[in-house]
């Protein structure tokens, strides 16, 4: 092992359009081992990736990366910083690896299988407490702040995971609330991610849900529905094919014929798409049994539309799509279920974004009539035929999708939950002219 720099940075900088314009020699000499030049587009796929994330969610990333250097291995930590026109690399680390030597225990996932297998979920921030790296089931939340995603125990207004972010420690939270989806409650155990120079990057961090009879993986109930078991027995298993896939795809343990990582990346979707249609049917079994009833409260539709947004932000942007939200100081009371309402619209805008064009926009407005509040969620897609507008509400209906993607149950699980609180769910279209949805609830 050979180490080139161990606490000095080497340092970068790319511009608006993802070239190198200025690097310190070590890093200019991996761009040229990559086949990029001076001045070119950065041609180290791991490092443009990171560049491109940062850019794009305007936060700061640190995350080791293993980049190929001629017939050798580089282990790296990578600080990126997004500015203004561009993005700043710091670099530490470079320790050259053989890769024909014998390979030491670089992954530092590895070490922590143990917890990740008796973990529902994974996640990752950085050292904000932003999402860098979501539960495989919730891929809108990148670059969210953790407690948009879990209600947090706190003492004196501090929550116990910043408590131990501002000493670099671990933390372990057995009182948080998942907030979005089902509201289950879960243990948080949060592992601290240290860089090249001792200082905090962020956190792994375990999430296992909790039930009236202890953590899961404890005593099923007897009486547990056949669903519940189900997801269960299959997340686990899931996640963990798509953690590997993911790792695989990324070349995190180093380089990787691109038909390789490709198909490693296919096998993620795929993981994903199971996963999902996993929740839709345990959702679907909950929604269609007798004594289903929703959390009715006081919900505010035009704050909890710019929430589904800010968490489909980075999807949207993929896509090359633009978000329209109400302002700040719009807002429409409903009586509604919150977590519900959140479901449903995470569905109407992953639905407009999918069927909107590159440069287009979802448009989401929040009225008011009389006793009723609406949320209306446009896209500039195709439209729907009206022969269509009621089909597309039905079981496993997946009309005009030829991308694998969606299990067809959103629009319909979507509208018995809107019917459950006592609204409704419908379509306005006409083919060429978008998709209007429109969800109508009793007013607050």
């Amino acid at each position: 092992m050979i180490a080139l720099a161990s606490a000095v940075p080497v340092h970068g900088r790319l511009d608006g359009d993802g070239r190198l314009i200025q690097a310190d020699p070590p890093l200019l000499r991996l761009q040229q081992q990559a086949g990029g030049i001076e001045g070119g587009r950065l041609a180290v796929p791991q490092l443009a990736s990171l560049a491109r994330l940062t850019a794009r969610l305007r936060i700061n990333i640190s995350r080791r990366v293993v980049a190929a250097y001629g017939d050798q291995d580089i282990d790296l930590w990578v600080k990126v910083k997004p500015q203004a026109d561009g993005v700043e690399f710091a670099i530490t680390g470079w320790e050259e690896i053989s890769a024909a030597g014998p390979q030491p225990e670089r992954d530092p996932m590895r070490s922590r299988d143990f917890g990740r297998a008796s973990a529902d979920w994974t996640c990752e921030t950085d050292a904000m407490l932003r999402i860098t790296a979501p539960p495989a089931n919730m891929p809108g939340a990148v670059g969210q702040p953790l407690d948009a995603l879990f209600a947090l125990s706190s003492e004196d207004g501090v929550s116990t995971a910043s408590r131990a972010a501002r000493e670099a420690r671990r933390f372990e939270d057995d009182n948080a609330m998942l907030q979005l989806g089902s509201g289950v409650a879960v243990k948080l155990a949060g592992i601290p991610l240290i860089d090249g120079v001792g200082a905090l990057a962020g956190y792994h961090i375990l999430v296992t849900r909790r039930t009236p009879h202890g953590l899961a993986g404890g005593p099923v109930p007897q009486d547990d529905s056949f669903g519940t078991q189900l997801s269960r027995a299959m997340r686990e298993p899931l996640d963990r094919i798509i953690a590997n896939a993911d790792s695989i795809s990324g070349r995190d343990d180093g380089p990787l014929r691109r038909d390789y990582a490709i198909y490693a990346n296919d096998i993620a979707g795929a993981g994903r798409h199971l996963l999902a249609l996993v929740n839709d049917l345990v959702d679907l079994q909950t929604i269609e049994r007798p004594d289903f009833s929703p959390e009715i409260e006081l919900v505010d539709l035009a704050d909890t539309a710019r929430r589904a947004a800010g968490l489909l932000a980075v999807r949207a942007a993929n896509h090359g799509v633009r978000i329209d939200t109400p302002g700040l100081a719009h807002h429409v009371i409903a009586r509604a279920d919150f977590r519900r309402i959140l479901q449903i619209l995470i569905n109407l805008i992953t639905n407009a974004i999918r069927h909107s064009p590159e440069g287009g926009t979802v448009w989401i407005r929040c009225e008011s009539e009389g006793n009723t509040a609406a949320v209306v969620v446009a896209d500039s897609g195709d439209g729907v035929a009206p022969e269509h507008q009621e089909r597309i509400f039905d079981r496993f209906e997946r009309l005009g999708r030829q991308d694998g993607t969606g299990s067809g149950l959103g629009l319909y699980i979507s509208r018995r939950l809107a019917r459950a609180m006592s609204g409704e769910l419908a379509v306005d279209s006409a083919p060429g002219k978008g998709a209007r949805f429109l969800l109508l609830l009793p007013k607050g």
